[in-house]
């Protein structure tokens, strides 16, 4: 989080992104001194690569970034998703050829930016969307902005610690401890 930001947010706004930006730092470390390769690969019955791991998680934050603006639009009817839209899904757990581990992390960067400008020009963190349809949600649920944000650092974190597992598997090397 860029310290000038910080200083014109509400606590609420600074701690919720200040918790993203560590739970971010966990999961790029995860990835430190790796080749593209290594990126790649698989380590453990999971589809899950470290290098698929940040590319979804970078989608996940910018889609849910967009619905902080847009709301549901921005992430569309799950239900409806065309074969080519399931594929394109399905290949953001992986590092493709051609697929850079700086690359992906790169993109990481630009979405945590864009998330940080976009929670400091909301005009409040109450205000509320309608969920997009999908079998997981509640019909007719509406998530707060502050909601939203939780669910962003929700799945940081939690794809933050299998990115520790499959680190470990790969060479041991661990996040913490």
């Amino acid at each position: 989080m860029t310290g000038d930001l910080t200083s014109t947010l509400s606590t609420e706004r600074a701690d919720l992104l200040a918790t993203l930006a560590q739970h971010r730092r966990f999961l790029r470390f995860t990835v430190r001194n790796l080749s593209d390769e290594q990126a790649r690969q698989r380590t453990t019955a999971s589809e899950l690569c470290l290098g698929g791991l940040i590319k979804h998680v970078t989608a996940v934050e910018r889609n849910w970034a967009n619905f902080l603006v847009e709301g549901p639009s921005a992430i569309g009817n799950f239900s409806e998703l065309t074969e080519a839209e399931r594929a394109r899904w399905a290949d953001e757990f992986r590092l493709l050829e051609g697929e850079t581990l700086d690359g992906v992390l790169a993109e990481y960067d630009a979405v945590a930016r864009r998330t940080e400008e976009i929670v400091a020009a909301l005009p409040d963190l109450d205000v509320t969307h309608p969920l997009p349809e999908a079998p997981w949600f509640e019909p007719g649920a509406r998530w707060s902005a502050r909601r939203t944000l939780l669910h962003i650092l929700a799945e940081t974190s939690q794809h933050a610690g299998h990115a520790d597992i499959i680190r470990e598997s790969l060479d041991g090397a661990k996040t913490m401890g």
